[in-house]
């Protein structure tokens, strides 16, 4: 803390940086961003000019040297996660660390033991437990609106939106996995958010990756992170489908980066209860139905939520600094069973039946 500003620095600026962090911090009077870093010079010294994050530097370890750096925000490729957040808490630095957690449950667990060891906060980029939508539908599920939610059923699909086909998305050792490691954790943590929390049981899943055999036939209207690497790696999911029991519900989902159907409307969540249900498009609002038969729509401004979530995040480090410790939504004690449950479908998925996680 220096002059009453957190200070900070941000690891990785590519999109989810420019779209969401950079804008945030950058209107918080109470912060100053001192480092943009980046493996490409240009991309780093982008966000200074744009955003005044202080100095552009390709090493995040001159970064954590810095005495007066307070909390470190991991923003790379999935791979890098655990090494760089790991590393910054080691230097004592709080960390808000991008979705997923990292490449695996086992990293994940290494990551919260880090986080345990070391005193230091580590929050996870789970931005949807900030949007009005989800805050309002997890109040109500807790109030008993919805009596007993027996199943949720939610779809992540669209029509042709492999990112970067040949690149880091969609090549194992970099990202993880494909469909389901980028779009899915959303769906799924959400899921676990608004249900109070949910015990993983059993998982049947089944994975695939059909539409970019080919990278060079590959057909697309259009390809953020691209564009494509006719010569490069495409070994992850574009498809994924799972049926998954959990001590509170049922969860059944279907995932696509690409299929050969074109539907509008294939992003929500629905979630079914003997009193209620309710019908929420993903990242929009919401529709209750009850057993009386009447529809509510919900209303009101829907705020932005990666600023929710970094105001969030940047005030529990201040509370810290000041003796207090209070854990986010998004620390990592409350997001490894999305991380747990990621593996568990892979592993299903790789094994060609349903595991069993009693």
């Amino acid at each position: 803390m220096k002059n009453g500003k957190t200070v900070v620095a941000v690891v990785g600026c590519g999109r989810i940086s420019e779209a969401a962090h950079f804008p945030a911090l950058s209107s918080m009077a109470d912060v100053e961003m001192r480092y943009a870093c980046d493996l490409i010079p240009e991309k780093a010294q982008a966000k200074v000019e744009r955003f005044g994050a202080g100095r552009a530097i390709t090493d995040y370890r001159e970064a954590l040297s810095d005495p007066e750096v307070d909390a470190v925000y991991v923003l790379t490729p999935n791979y890098a996660h655990y090494t760089v957040s790991v590393d910054a808490m080691r230097a004592g630095k709080h960390v808000f660390c991008e979705k997923p957690i990292t490449v695996s449950f086992d990293l994940a667990k290494k990551m919260s033991e880090e986080a345990s060891n070391t005193g230091r906060l580590l929050a996870i980029g789970v931005c949807n437990r900030y949007h009005r939508s989800v805050e309002e539908l997890h109040d109500l599920v807790a109030e008993g609106r919805f009596g007993k939610i027996y199943t949720v059923y939610c779809s992540f699909r669209e029509s042709r939106s492999i990112p970067g086909l040949g690149g880091p998305f969609t090549t194992r050792a970099e990202s993880g996995g494909g469909v389901l490691i980028d779009w899915g954790i959303h769906f799924l943590d959400l899921i676990l958010y608004v249900l109070g929390g949910a015990k993983i049981l059993t998982v049947s899943a089944g994975a695939y990756s059909e539409m970019a055999k080919n990278i060079s036939d590959y057909r697309y209207t259009s390809m953020w992170a691209g564009p494509p690497v006719p010569d490069g790696t495409n070994d992850v999911e574009d498809y994924v489908t799972g049926f998954v029991r959990t001590d509170k519900c049922s969860i059944s989902f279907n995932g696509a980066w690409a299929e050969n159907i074109d539907t509008p409307g294939q992003m929500f969540i629905d979630f079914m209860g003997d009193r209620a249900g309710a019908h929420l498009n993903y990242g929009g609002r919401y529709r209750i139905f009850d057993s009386s038969l009447s529809a509510y729509d919900s209303e009101g401004d829907i705020p932005n939520m990666y600023a929710k979530e970094d105001r969030d995040f940047i005030d529990s480090v201040r509370e810290f600094s000041e003796g207090s410790v209070r854990l986010t939504r998004g620390n990592i004690r409350y997001v490894l069973e999305s991380q747990r449950l990621l593996s568990a479908i892979y592993a299903s998925a790789e094994a060609g039946r349903e595991l069993s996680f009693v």
